[in-house]
């Protein structure tokens, strides 16, 4: 557990110095700024108003960028440290494979989460200030449901980059994992719908296994109990999980598949040629 702290530790300060977390602390705080500058609390817009109103706008936001982001940022992990021949020095050290790859995982984690949580709780602090009514429940939910989401993409971006053998590679392979993702969300998903070529169960089935989808039809259920925003494939939805059962999977469901896929990665760096 040392190790692993210590390896976390630098991977901290190796990210504070680049140049990427500074961009990437700036954009999710800009658009906090921007969100309350524009006095999105003040206004009513289907219903929401206050905090409710910016919380859903400012996550819906989060899962178009957050995934690309923890992506393009974290494959190079591995795939970076093999090509500068880290690894030759790192077994040469009494550090533990699993303690230096978990260690490197969870101090990414900790600096990709910090700055989103930060900014919607510094929100939180705003809205209090103001007089907005703070929706505590659904806060709290807002924020699990993106550690859940941070964690997921946090574990397909080490698998990837224990899988591919130069950043490069690494990072292109990262954008088309998003960029598939990112089609299968309600384009893709109302047009098979609009084609009929399939039941609505099975098109919902297919589409609740793209993390992005679940992540983001949670936080509609989170602020919007009975989905009206979704149409018709809410009720598939609602009549096979209710709204606390898909809470419920909402974030289980991309936190076991990030564990998974980081597991699956930590297998392969294992048992791979290091050097």
């Amino acid at each position: 557990m040392k190790n692993l702290w210590l390896t976390a530790k630098l991977d901290i300060a190796e990210s504070f110095r680049a140049r990427w977390f500074l961009i990437y602390a700036l954009i999710f705080g800009g658009v906090l700024v921007a969100l309350l500058v524009t006095g999105l609390t003040e206004s009513r817009i289907m219903g929401f108003t206050g905090l409710s109103r910016l919380l859903l706008t400012y996550i819906q936001i989060c899962v178009a960028i957050l995934p690309v982001f923890i992506l393009i940022t974290t494959v190079r992990s591995v795939a970076g440290d093999r090509e500068a021949g880290v690894f030759e020095y790192l077994l040469s050290l009494p550090v533990a494979l699993a303690a230096w790859y978990w260690g490197k995982m969870a101090g990414r984690f900790l600096v990709i989460f910090s700055p989103v949580v930060l900014a919607i709780t510094l929100a939180a602090v705003w809205a209090a200030l103001r007089g907005f009514g703070v929706p505590w429940a659904e806060f709290l939910f807002s924020i699990v449901l993106l550690l859940s989401l941070s964690w997921c993409f946090l574990g397909i971006g080490m698998l990837i980059s224990t899988l591919t053998r130069s950043p490069d590679v690494a990072q292109g392979s990262a954008f088309m994992v998003w960029l598939v993702l990112l089609l299968f969300l309600d384009l893709v998903f109302l047009g098979l719908m609009i084609q009929e070529q399939m039941p609505a169960e099975s098109i919902v089935g297919i589409a609740l296994a793209n993390p992005m989808q679940v992540f983001r039809t949670a936080t509609m259920v989170l602020f919007d109990p009975q989905l009206m925003m979704m149409g018709p494939a809410a009720y598939v939805i609602l009549d096979a999980f209710g709204r606390a059962g898909y809470l419920v999977f909402g974030i289980l469901y991309p936190f076991a598949l990030g564990t998974v896929a980081a597991g699956l990665g930590f297998v392969i760096f294992r048992r791979g040629d290091l050097p």
